[in-house]
C-alpha cells in the first residue's frame, strides 16, 4: 500500500506541469485506478497537443481499458471523439499492414529476407542499389533516402515510383539506419509482385477481414467521412481540411495506398492484430503467422539500432513507450499522432491514437506525452 500511494503521488507531481483536464467521454463504466492515465491524455489535449484521442489497453487477452477524450477539433462545438473514431495511422500502417503481410509472404515462401530487392523490381537495379535486399528496407538501413517531397514535383504515381526506383544512396547499406518511407514503398510494390494482387487487397483479403477488423483499411468510403477524426487544415498543396483522405501526401499520389502509410483503423480494431501478435501467430483458435517469425520479425535486429524487422523496439533512453515497458517491447508510431506498442514479457499492449496534427503538423508535444502516458499505464497496471 505503501508503494503504491508513493507512485501514485510522483505521478501526480510529474503530471502537474499540464493545465486542467477537458471533460472524458468514456464508452464504459471508469475502472479504479486508470485515473492518472486518463489525467496525462486529459491534460494534454487541454495543452494543446491534441484535439482528441482514444486510448486501448489490452492485457491477458482481454481489453481492461477503453476510453476517449476530448473533440474533433479544439472547438468544442465539433463532434466528441469516441471509441469508434477511426484514425489516419500514418506510418503505423508500416507494421499493421505492410510487415505483417511480409511476414505472411515470408511463412508462405513467397520470398526470402536475402532476396535482392531487383530480383522483384529490375528497375530498382539502377545507380548501384543491386545489392540491397528485402531485409534492409525493413530494417532502414538499405541506404535509401528518408522522404522526399513528391508532391512538389510530380502529380501522378508512376512518376513518384521512378523516382524511388532511380534513387542514390545515400550512406553505404548496413553501415547504419535511416528511417526511410521509400524503403517500405517499395516493400509494398515487392508485395503486390509476389502476390499477384494490390497491397491494400491483400492486406484486407489475408490480414483484415479474417481478424474481422471491420474498420480497418485504405481509402476510406465518403459515407464514413463523419466517423473519422481530420488531421490537417491543408493551407500548401491540398488546400482543405483533410477528413477522410490519407494525410501523407507521397501516399495520396500514390492513390491513397502504399506501404508506408494509408491505413486507417480503430483502437479496438487494432486491438485484434497486436493480440495475434503476442499469442505467437493465434487468434480464434486459428494460426495466422508462425510464431517464431512474430519472434523474428519483432526482436532488436543488430546493435546498429533499435530496429527490427518492420518493428521498432524499445530504445534505453527516450523511448515513446516510456520507462517501464520491457526490453522485449515492440512498437512504432505515426506522425498524425498515432502509436501502438506491445509488451510481451507482461502480455500488454496499449494503442493510444490522436490527431496531434490538426490543426498543423508543426505541433510537436506529443513527445512528452506518450511516455508519461505508458509509464501510468504500467503504474495502473502494476500496482
Amino acid at each position: 500500500m505503501k508503494q503504491k500511494i508513493i507512485s501514485a503521488l510522483f505521478l501526480l507531481f510529474a503530471y502537474s506541469i499540464y493545465p486542467q483536464p477537458v471533460s472524458t467521454h468514456s464508452c464504459c463504466q471508469e475502472q479504479s485506478g486508470f485515473e492518472l492515465v486518463d489525467k496525462v491524455i486529459e491534460d494534454g489535449i487541454a495543452d494543446t497537443a491534441f484535439p482528441g484521442a482514444v486510448l486501448l489497453i489490452l492485457k491477458d487477452n482481454k481489453i481492461i481499458y477503453e476510453n476517449a477524450y476530448g473533440h474533433y477539433t479544439y472547438d468544442q462545438n465539433s463532434p466528441e471523439v469516441s471509441v469508434n473514431t477511426i484514425f489516419d495511422l500514418a506510418s503505423v500502417s508500416k507494421v499493421i499492414a505492410t510487415t505483417t503481410a511480409v511476414m505472411l509472404c515470408y511463412d508462405r515462401g513467397l520470398f526470402k529476407l536475402d532476396d535482392l530487392v531487383a530480383k522483384y523490381i529490375p528497375e530498382f537495379s539502377q545507380h548501384e542499389k543491386g545489392h540491397i535486399r528485402i531485409k534492409n528496407l525493413l530494417l532502414h538501413n538499405s541506404g535509401l533516402p528518408s522522404w522526399k517531397k513528391f508532391y512538389e514535383l510530380y502529380d501522378n504515381p508512376d512518376d513518384v515510383l521512378k523516382d524511388i526506383y532511380a534513387s542514390s544512396l545515400e550512406y553505404p547499406t548496413g553501415t547504419k539506419m535511416l528511417y526511410s518511407d521509400l524503403g517500405m514503398i517499395t516493400m509494398g510494390k515487392i508485395i503486390e509482385k509476389v502476390t499477384g494482387k494490390s497491397l491494400d487487397k491483400f492486406c484486407r483479403d489475408e490480414i483484415f477481414i479474417p481478424l474481422e477488423m471491420k474498420n480497418t483499411g485504405y481509402n476510406p468510403a465518403p459515407e464514413i467521412k463523419n466517423s473519422i477524426a481530420p488531421t490537417e487544415l491543408d493551407n500548401y498543396w491540398r488546400n482543405r481540411q483533410l477528413q477522410g483522405e490519407v494525410h501523407d501526401e507521397t501516399a495520396f499520389l500514390l492513390g491513397g495506398v502504399a506501404g508506408h502509410a494509408g491505413l486507417f483503423s480503430t483502437a479496438s480494431d487494432l486491438s485484434k492484430i497486436l493480440q495475434m501478435l503476442l499469442n505467437k501467430g493465434e487468434y480464434k483458435g486459428r494460426i495466422f503467422i508462425k510464431p517464431e517469425t512474430i519472434a523474428f520479425f519483432t526482436r532488436k535486429y543488430s546493435s546498429l539500432s533499435s530496429r527490427a524487422l518492420g518493428w521498432d523496439t524499445k530504445s534505453v533512453e527516450g523511448s515513446s513507450a516510456g520507462r517501464f515497458f520491457g526490453g522485449n517491447s515492440f512498437g512504432h508510431t505515426g506522425y498524425t499522432g498515432t502509436s501502438v506498442w506491445a509488451d510481451p514479457s507482461r502480455n500488454l499492449a496499449v494503442i493510444f491514437l490522436t490527431n496531434r496534427v490538426y490543426p498543423t503538423r508543426n505541433n510537436v508535444k506529443i513527445a512528452k506525452v506518450r511516455p508519461a502516458l505508458h509509464d501510468a499505464v504500467i503504474n495502473a497496471v502494476e500496482n
